[in-house]
Formats: structure tokens, C-alpha cells, sequence
């Protein structure tokens, strides 16, 4: 039963759930509840009540595409933000063909790609078959040995814990491998800067792109993709393959509970039927130990476990 108060929403614009199921909102469709799951119809209402959340010092944490993410079987508490409302999934721009786009937040990065290739705009079509919201896509600098969602971010709308809003550029934007260093709790709006270029020839590149993952990935398995983040040099860029050092430490197909290390792609680590949360999370924290033990190397997770 969730402990919130009523008055907490009172007079916004939003719609709750409580005590609301997360595992189905999540890839691995494993995992407990949130204690309340907030869905907002305006900006000003989120606003609002980030305000009094942060007042009341009550956790806030902002569900995506639920691709990378695996929810402790425990639930989380606190409130629980999905941007699924029309006002935080516009797209503006592409239907006037300009280069400089503007997406919300909560768009599919997926179908995103898609319409961009379409329209003769590239730029993303290197990340055919990654699954994101826009927001965490630029918040985890989404991407893979095709490109990355940084190589075409012009800017980014951003809200704090304490509905204060800002938009800030490229150029102050700390991307890496796997990171943006944007600290603010929600990503409104990312202005996106593509290219002009022939649709049939990116709509090509965007198949062999999805054909090339389909190949090599578990497509169809209950996984978060990538479990680990490939291993980085001292300038912060990959230097080995996650996935080969896990295959070198004989770990594909290992099994805890309903968890199994991917037979296709070690980096991969799949929930069967039956499988709970914490079988995942020990079969998370095993592969880490072993690798660790027989190579050295810490891997550091890709996938987000809450709480």
C-alpha cells in the first residue's frame, strides 16, 4: 500500500497509479511496483509537483522505454514519472522537411528513426533497433559501433527535482562513452540536427544496420541489451568487448534460476519463464565477480537496477 498522501496531486493535471506493476513496463517484464506511477498532461503540472516532491523529500526517479532497466522484485518507492502524454512526445520540424528538429522527451527513438530516414533526414539511422525513449536515449548517449545519438544532439530542454527548466547546448553537454553528464531529472526536448540526404540510400543503411544487430543479438529474448558497458581506455573510450571477455570466462549459457547468459551474445543476460528480478540481479553480480576474478577487468553495468 503506498504511503503518499493524497494531497500530493492535488489540483495537477496528472493521472496516478498506485501500488502500479512495473515489470510489464519493462523489456525483462520481471520486478515490483511503484509505490505511485505518475503519468503528467502538461509541463507545468510536472513542474508542480517536482516541487513538491523535492519539498516533501519524496524520490522521484523517470521511466523511459523500461528497455534498460530492472526493477528489484522489492518495488521502488516514491513516485514513479512516465512521459507518455502527447504534450511530451511532439515532433516538430519533419513535417516541414527542416534539418533541425525538435522531439520530445518521452518519442521512441525507434520510430524516430524510421520517420527521419523516411524523410530523407540522416543522421540516425546508425541506431536502427536501439530501443529508447529520446530522453534516455541522450541521457545514456544511446548508440553502438554504428554512431551515437550525440553525434547529432543540438540541445537539450532539461527540468529539475525543482521544476526548474533550461536548455542547454551541445557544447555544454559532457558526452561519453555511455554517459552525457546531464544531471537534471527529466529530459523535455531534444533539438536534433540531421543532414539532408537521399531517403532510399538511408532507409538502406538503416536495414543493414538492423540486420547486422539482428544477427549477432538475441532479438526476441527478455533481455535489457547490453548488460556491460564495454571496458574504456584512459581517455574513456571502449578498448575490449564486454561480451568476448564474458565468453572467455566460459560464462554463455550459465544459469541462475530463470536467469541465462545469452548463447548468441554474452553481453546479454536473459530472463526465462519464471524467472524473478533478483534471479537476474545475482546472475548480474556473478558475471561481474567472475570477470573480474579470472581477467582483472570491473565491468561496470549498462543495465539500471532500481532501487
Amino acid at each position: 500500500m503506498s504511503t503518499l498522501d493524497n494531497s500530493l496531486f492535488e489540483g495537477l493535471d496528472v493521472e496516478v497509479s498506485f501500488d502500479a506493476p512495473l515489470g510489464p513496463l519493462t523489456w525483462y517484464r520481471v520486478g515490483g511496483s511503484a509505490e505511485a506511477l505518475v503519468d503528467p498532461h502538461s509541463i507545468e503540472s510536472l513542474g508542480e509537483l517536482l516541487r513538491r516532491c523535492h519539498a516533501s523529500k519524496i524520490a522521484v526517479r523517470v521511466l523511459g522505454s523500461g528497455a534498460n532497466l530492472l526493477v528489484a522484485d522489492e518495488g521502488v518507492p516514491g513516485v514513479v514519472l512516465r512521459l507518455s502524454h502527447p504534450v511530451f512526445r511532439q515532433l516538430k520540424g519533419l513535417d516541414r522537411g527542416d534539418a533541425l528538429i525538435a522531439v520530445g522527451g518521452g518519442y521512441d527513438l525507434m520510430r524516430l528513426v524510421n520517420e527521419t530516414t523516411r524523410a530523407g533526414l540522416g543522421g540516425l539511422e546508425g541506431l536502427a533497433g536501439v530501443p529508447a525513449s529520446i530522453g534516455g536515449a541522450v541521457r545514456m548517449n544511446a548508440g553502438g559501433a554504428y554512431g551515437q545519438i550525440s553525434d547529432v544532439v543540438a540541445s537539450v530542454l532539461v527540468m529539475d527535482d525543482c521544476g526548474q527548466t533550461r536548455r542547454i547546448a551541445r557544447d555544454d553537454i559532457a558526452f561519453g562513452y555511455r554517459r552525457s553528464g546531464i544531471t537534471e531529472l527529466v529530459v523535455l526536448e531534444v533539438e536534433l540536427q540531421l543532414e539532408p540526404a537521399e531517403a532510399a540510400s538511408l532507409i538502406e543503411r538503416k536495414k543493414d544496420v538492423f540486420a547486422q544487430k539482428k544477427h549477432e543479438q538475441p532479438f526476441g529474448a527478455a533481455t535489457c541489451g547490453c548488460a556491460f558497458k564495454n571496458p574504456t581506455d584512459d581517455q574513456g573510450q571502449p578498448c575490449d568487448s564486454a561480451g568476448r571477455l564474458i565468453d572467455a570466462c566460459g560464462l554463455k549459457g550459465y544459469r541462475l534460476g530463470g536467469a541465462v547468459v545469452s548463447d548468441r551474445h554474452a553481453n546479454f543476460i536473459a530472463a526465462e519463464s519464471g524467472a524473478t528480478a533478483d534471479d537476474l540481479i545475482r546472475l548480474i553480480d556473478h558475471v561481474q565477480r567472475e570477470v573480474v576474478e579470472q581477467t582483472g577487468v570491473q565491468l561496470v553495468r549498462e543495465v539500471v537496477i532500481w532501487p
